[in-house]
């Protein structure tokens, strides 16, 4: 798939998302709209068209920079040198798991750094770990642009991720 495709596809996708998925996800806080959003993403993920969608998502928050990493090596590196307010972490990376560049980052989260993971797997073992080792959430791909914005509003202002609703059963 060439990324011209991909941007059209996930242009679409996001129009077909959003008109079916207003009621997934509910709906900021007023003093959450009303704040300032500003920081900068890390996204680490090899797949182009996850990285589009994305692109596509936080293109309407300007002042929130993207930086990507295809790689964990690369991630881990860059999370060490940029210094990004949040992470979005795919948990199957080609060199390292997700759960391994957590553990490569255990110190920048334990003075700060919120990792969400982004996996197409429900929750797993590798999840469970990774949320007991310090990431901030996790989100289940395909990629839902309404729980994702909100994760990244909210991470990025410094609230509590929201609970999943498997937990409120």
């Amino acid at each position: 798939m060439t990324l011209a495709t991909a941007r059209l596809v996930c242009s679409r996708l996001l129009d077909a998302t959003d008109r079916a998925l207003t009621k997934a996800v509910p709906m900021p806080d007023p003093d959450e709209l009303a704040a300032p959003l500003a920081g900068t993403v890390l996204y680490i993920e090899d797949q182009p068209a996850n990285v589009v969608l994305v692109e596509g998502l936080l293109a309407g928050l300007p002042e929130v920079a993207l930086i990507t990493a295809g790689t964990g090596a690369d991630g881990v590196r860059l999370a060490r040198s940029e210094r990004p307010d949040l992470v979005l972490l795919d948990m199957h990376l080609p060199d390292f798991s997700g759960l391994e560049v957590i553990r490569a980052l255990s110190l920048e989260i334990s003075l700060g750094l919120k990792v969400a993971l982004l996996t197409g797997d429900a929750f797993t073992m590798d999840v469970a770990k990774a949320m007991s080792l310090g990431a901030y959430d996790y989100w289940v791909k395909p990629i839902d642009p309404h729980r994702l914005l909100d994760g990244v509003r909210r991470a990025l202002l410094g609230k509590p991720a929201r609970p999943h609703p498997a937990a409120r059963g």
